[in-house]
């Protein structure tokens, strides 16, 4: 019997006005797109950096959690008064922002109760109903509200983190990819790799992507698919193209 291939899809919503301006660069996007396919069979469809502003952070977790299967929040979740990503998601599902009970006590434990201070206290403040996300790196936790994962902006925390989300996650069929490096330009096999994405329509995704290495201009062809059985054969359909058209490949 055929294995049925299952898709679940994310989206990242990255929150930070640092983030906007360029004074920090995001570093988070790629790995967990990555760590999403390659530990549980999630794609990730979409990616939107916005501002913290209570409104708009609303208006993107409404529509991006309606339209995902799960939605991964970075930033906003700190101490400070500018993190608004807690309060405005549980506007975002009309759900109470108070203390999470487990949050506060690990919190308070980690602290201690002297320098225990508003500001830490704010991290322990989540939407009613959430699921910690827990944090080996700084105690402060992330949380999980309907289908939305809400983690801290700081790359190395959220690396940590990242594995205590596996469990609230459904997993999805993972996407194979291979690549074959040409030293040509995209013009001259662009017609020919149109006609082998249409061929394995959904079933294979076909890019081409030039680069310039070793003073040459070159195409990466990319191919995506949770098929193995199929990238093979859309391999050999790009290779014939190749030789036909005496392409060298470029070995990396």
């Amino acid at each position: 019997m055929k294995k049925k291939t299952k898709k679940v899809n994310a989206a990242i919503l990255i929150i930070g006005n640092e983030i906007l301006s360029g004074r920090t660069q995001d570093k988070n996007i790629a790995f967990i797109s990555n760590w999403l396919n390659s530990n549980c069979g999630i794609i990730v469809n979409e990616v939107r950096i916005i501002p913290d502003v209570e409104k708009t952070i609303v208006i993107n977790v409404r529509s991006l959690s309606k339209k995902f299967n799960y939605v991964f929040t970075t930033g906003g979740i700190g101490p400070t008064h500018d993190d608004i990503t807690a309060q405005s998601i549980a506007k975002a599902f009309d759900l109470k922002y108070n203390y999470h009970k487990e949050a506060y006590k690990i919190l308070e434990n980690y602290y201690g109760k002297k320098k225990f201070n508003d500001g830490r206290k704010k991290m322990a403040k989540m939407p009613n109903g959430s699921k910690l996300i827990y944090n080996p790196s700084s105690a402060a936790p992330g949380f999980k509200t309907r289908n939305v994962l809400s983690l801290p902006g700081v790359p190395s925390i959220l690396k940590s983190m990242i594995e205590n989300c596996k469990k609230y996650l459904i997993k999805g069929s993972k996407v194979h990819s291979r690549s074959i490096n040409l030293f040509t330009v995209e013009s001259n096999i662009s017609k020919k790799l149109g006609v082998i994405q249409k061929k394995y329509k959904k079933i294979v995704d076909v890019g081409s992507y030039p680069f310039f290495r070793l003073g040459k201009i070159g195409v990466s062809i990319v191919t995506r698919s949770t098929s193995k059985i199929k990238l093979k054969q859309v391999e050999r359909e790009i290779l014939k193209v190749v030789k036909l058209k005496k392409i060298k490949i470029l070995k990396i």
